[in-house]
């Protein structure tokens, strides 16, 4: 069964990736078919909680909260944030090592993210506190925290600020299994139904689509969105997660979604073994 529509509603974070990915759209770049697409902008640990509630047609998700939100939604195979053998870091200040962690409080972004996931294969049983992610660099440098996690643009600023790397979760991940991360995806509610769910993952696709192919001005867009950064940090940070594999993860990508759900299950931090159903 199928649902007419005349409006959907996309939720992303309010980050430089997401806002190029999304420009087409934003700027009514694109023919919806009829359809009025309304954006909205929540932080990425927001947006896993209210996916639970099933709240937007369609929103962007932490892939680690997708086994959360599996009975409302399927995957869009467009729009992921894929780190190729780079990702989520753990930061501190210098001298701070793996094992100092086990006795100290680590900053979170969300203990719904993907990066908290993964720290959590890397080394269990951490302390940790959730703090918004545009703070804790911020928070570990005023000795609040022992360390943090850092998502987003934090990735490329932390050592300017005066942190150093214990470990980039990506490279980490590429390590145990060869394969990119997936860190962020895009998911699509199940009640559209087969044919609006297609719909709506194709007029994504074809932003995303347009601001590779007009990347100029749908970067000059996305600098609104970049916190402190340069252009010259800014297009670094945007070509990291915003790029053909976010037109369509293929077949590589998918497998990746696969073993992060896997992973997680072999390690106890899922109850059951997640297969993900992708939009066809």
């Amino acid at each position: 069964m199928s649902v007419t529509l005349k409006e959907i509603r996309i939720a992303h974070s309010p980050d430089s990736d997401d806002a190029f990915m999304f420009y087409a759209l934003a700027k009514n770049k694109l023919d919806t078919k009829g359809l009025t697409v309304t954006q909205v902008m929540k932080d990425i640990q927001t947006l896993n909680q209210e996916a639970m509630q099933g709240l937007y047609e369609v929103t962007a998700i932490s892939f680690a909260a997708y086994p959360h939100v599996k009975d409302r939604y399927k995957l869009a195979s467009c729009g992921s944030s894929m780190g190729d053998n780079y990702g989520p870091k753990v930061v501190a200040p210098a001298g701070v090592t793996k094992d100092d962690l086990k006795n100290m409080t680590v900053a979170i972004p969300g203990k719904m993210t993907t990066a908290y996931l993964l720290m959590q294969m890397w080394c269990p049983g951490l302390k940790v506190e959730e703090v918004p992610f545009d703070q804790i660099i911020d928070v570990v440098l005023a000795g609040k925290y022992g360390a943090g996690l850092i998502i987003h643009e934090g990735q490329l600023t932390y050592s300017r600020d005066g942190l150093s790397k214990i470990v980039d979760l990506g490279e980490w991940w590429h390590t145990e299994t060869g394969l990119p991360l997936p860190l962020g995806g895009n998911a699509v509610r199940k009640d559209l139904g087969e044919e609006m769910m297609q719909t709506a993952a194709d007029i994504f696709k074809r932003s995303v689509m347009y601001s590779l192919e007009h990347r100029e001005e749908a970067l000059e867009y996305a600098l609104g969105f970049a916190r402190d950064m340069t252009t010259e940090l800014a297009d670094e940070f945007v070509k990291m997660y915003a790029n053909e594999r976010s037109v369509d993860c293929g077949d590589v990508g998918r497998e990746a979604v696969r073993r992060l759900f896997a992973m997680g299950y072999e390690k106890g931090l899922y109850k059951e073994l997640i297969v993900p159903e992708f939009v066809s």
